[in-house]
């Protein structure tokens, strides 16, 4: 027997009526399987059937990181100016404020401090949603205040990466970040602090060429795109026929570019036996 029958025939909702799903709600995997954002969230945003690594930005590193959540931003109001005058088809300041609407985060990076497991860390982490995660002005001098909270606090540093490279909007100011947290970053290691370096996918051009790439322990997520220019520059640079996924994190593993592979359902697990590992 049915559980229920329609008992009026031809009956049609209007377009009007009809109900959509809330955006957000669900998430379709690369291979066209659709999973509830919940069970992502709970599964740290890996897709159950192929353990793809779904890009998210800070408030979901931050979510998967710190014991509850909980955390202290560091100059979480510093915004970029227009050192430069820069204009194409939009100022440079109105496409700051597009970005801040859309994304509601203040520029392309943001720090803050917290426990992991009851250790204490603090955090810069990259957010591509703004502006392709480009590196600028702010991105490098919050950067550079994060390291100056650890070694004054005698805290460990972590540098979570995900961008397309320097921001052509500040052209020259974008490119000096690389040797102002560079040298931030051997201040660091002077003090003896250790540097955690999570190459996220995409890390590329001047981020994989500066601050990325120098911690004393190099992590990357399963498959993420690692490089400094794209293929086909490399190509016609070097004259040569590039090695196939010579951009991806497996092939950097394998040529000692990156320490270790971590899945990120691990990261947190990884990441408190690496300070207990360097505090005793």
């Amino acid at each position: 027997m049915a559980w229920f029958k329609r008992k009026e025939q031809g009956i049609q909702t209007p377009t009007s009526e009809k109900k959509d799903s809330p955006d957000g709600l669900w998430y379709k995997t690369n291979q066209g399987k659709i999973i509830h954002m919940q069970e992502l969230r709970e599964n740290a945003y890996v897709c159950p059937d192929d353990e793809f690594h779904v890009r998210i930005g800070s408030k979901e590193y931050f979510e998967i990181i710190f014991d509850d959540n909980t955390f202290t931003e560091l100059d979480e109001n510093m915004t970029s100016g227009n050192p430069l005058s820069f204009k194409d088809s939009k100022t440079y300041e109105d496409r700051i404020a597009a970005s801040q609407k859309k994304t509601e985060l203040k520029d392309a990076c943001r720090t803050v401090v917290g426990k992991v497991n009851g250790l204490d860390l603090v955090v810069s982490c990259m957010d591509f949603s703004f502006i392709g995660g480009s590196m600028g002005s702010v991105v490098g001098e919050k950067i550079a205040r994060g390291i100056d909270h650890a070694l004054e606090n005698k805290i460990p540093f972590m540098m979570i990466s995900k961008s397309g490279g320097a921001r052509m909007m500040e052209a020259g100011f974008s490119l000096m970040q690389m040797a102002k947290t560079s040298a931030k970053l051997a201040l660091l290691d002077e003090a003896g602090l250790p540097y955690i370096s999570l190459l996220t996918d995409p890390t590329t051009g001047g981020v994989t060429a500066s601050y990325a790439m120098l911690g004393d322990i190099n992590i990357a997520e399963p498959g993420a795109l690692i490089g400094f220019a794209g293929p086909r520059v490399i190509r016609e640079t070097i004259g040569k026929d590039l090695p196939k996924g010579f951009q991806s994190a497996e092939f950097l593993q394998e040529h000692g570019f990156v320490d270790m592979i971590v899945n990120r359902r691990e990261l947190k697990r990884k990441l408190t036996t690496f300070l207990k590992m360097i505090q005793n």
